[in-house]
């Protein structure tokens, strides 16, 4: 399967239109319509139908598929890169909003660090495809038992992190007294569903009264704290928050775990950073 075709598919599928994938993609709209119907022909199945456009059952199916190997291939080409190309001095790191603390804080050095504040989903593509050279994802887990992170490349993963979780609450919350929370006194709250920023289990995030999209973590904490929704966070954010009340979590096996990810070759800069990260306290 070619993936110039592939790529070609997956940006019709997505605009819903011949003709804007063409300028996308910067060639002409016969070459694109040569394109689906050169990948049709190689798959012996209509993949798009073309008013409305959308895609086919088969076209749903392959979209599934498409995105993965699109991601793997990115990532093998930036792989061969770091290898081929002249170490840089600088160092790309991207960060999840939750994994910068005072470890990150006390690792970096005074120069030659660039920071992207990213949602912890797109940690792993940014370091994979070489857009950044290390990466620092957090997310919940059982005590030492890794992050479940998504297959785009061979990545070194190396845990640097682990934390008691606490719920922020507003001050006049009938819970902001107590010395601690189960998750299950808060099975009816309403919570923020922030998934570019907080993780949450599946069983606080059935009623959430209000979605945020950014990764700023001052305005999430402002909106837990202004009664818009419970936010559970690492211990260390949420005594930090400055509004609201934190109020540690009991009874439950899950921790604020942070991760360390880089790629199979990393250049000097980068390794001698991501030593410093595993060994800040």
């Amino acid at each position: 399967m070619d993936p110039h075709l592939l790529r070609t598919f997956v940006a019709v599928a997505r605009l819903a239109s011949f003709s804007a994938a063409a300028r996308e993609l910067g060639y002409t709209q016969s070459a694109v319509s040569q394109h689906i119907a050169a990948l049709e022909g190689d798959l012996h199945t209509e993949l798009l139908t073309r008013r409305p456009v959308e895609p086919t059952r088969a076209g749903e199916r392959l979209l599934e598929h498409a995105g993965p190997l699109l991601l793997r291939l990115d990532a093998a080409r930036a792989d061969v890169l770091r290898l081929a190309a002249a170490p840089p001095g600088r160092v790309a790191l991207a960060v999840s909003p939750l994994s910068v603390g005072p470890r990150l804080l006390a690792a970096l050095p005074a120069t030659g660090v660039a920071l992207r504040v990213l949602a912890p989903a797109d940690v792993p593509a940014a370091v994979a495809t070489g857009g950044c050279d290390l990466g620092l994802v957090d997310g919940l887990a059982a005590p030492s038992d890794p992050l479940r992170l998504p297959d785009v490349a061979p990545l070194t993963v190396t845990g640097v992190g682990e934390e008691q979780l606490a719920v922020l609450l507003p001050a006049g919350h009938p819970f902001a007294g107590r010395p601690s929370l189960r998750l299950d006194d808060l099975a009816d709250a309403r919570w923020i569903d922030a998934p570019s920023t907080v993780p949450a289990p599946a069983d606080v995030r059935t009623g959430p009264s209000l979605r945020y999209d950014g990764t700023d973590m001052h305005a999430l904490c402002a909106l837990a704290a202004a009664g818009h929704g419970l936010v559970l966070l690492p211990r260390r954010a949420a005594e930090a928050a400055g509004a609201g009340v934190a109020v540690p979590v009991s009874g439950t096996r899950l921790v604020h775990r942070t991760e360390l990810l880089a790629p199979s070759s990393p250049s000097p800069a980068a390794a001698a950073l991501a030593a410093r990260l595993t060994t800040a306290g």
